[in-house]
């Protein structure tokens, strides 16, 4: 039982690493690419459906390496798993205080009434992104380490 929940968790967690890197280096290029109001429309609805998700998806992720923690305890790796889940806390509260307000602004945004300064606001939201995929990142390698 001990090994799928390791091998699920394990999942989850890379599956969300790679939703995520692609949003900052394959997703947000593009709409950045974008001619006039189109980039900042498209940033409008994926944080509107990609902040459906995720909040989800990093607490589930959280909690199935929580759990795993716990159910492997005496286990070998238990250490660096642990050490993931202190990452993936990381995370949420990254999301929480410097992402989420910036993406729950911007998802109301129309060209109508987004501020003059909303550019900023996505470059800022892209840089607390980037060190947000870098932590998860190593909180997924600690996890794939942990298996080994």
């Amino acid at each position: 039982m001990l090994n799928a929940l390791e091998v699920v968790t394990t999942v989850v967690v890379g599956v969300m690493v790679g939703v995520e890197f692609s949003v900052a280096f394959v997703i947000n290029p593009i709409l950045n690419a974008l001619p006039e109001d189109s980039g900042q429309l498209g940033h409008a609805h994926g944080g509107r459906m990609l902040g459906a998700v995720m909040p989800v998806w990093y607490i589930g992720s959280l909690v199935l390496v929580g759990i795993w923690a716990v159910a492997g305890w005496h286990h070998h790796g238990t250490g660096l798993v642990v050490t993931a889940g202190a990452l993936l806390m990381l995370s949420v509260v990254m999301s929480i205080l410097l992402l989420v307000p910036i993406n729950n602004r911007n998802r109301a945004w129309t060209p109508e009434n987004r501020p003059e300064d909303w550019k900023e606001q996505l470059s800022r939201w892209d840089r607390f992104h980037y060190v947000r995929v870098a932590v998860i990142i190593a909180a997924f390698a600690l996890l794939v380490t942990a298996l080994s």
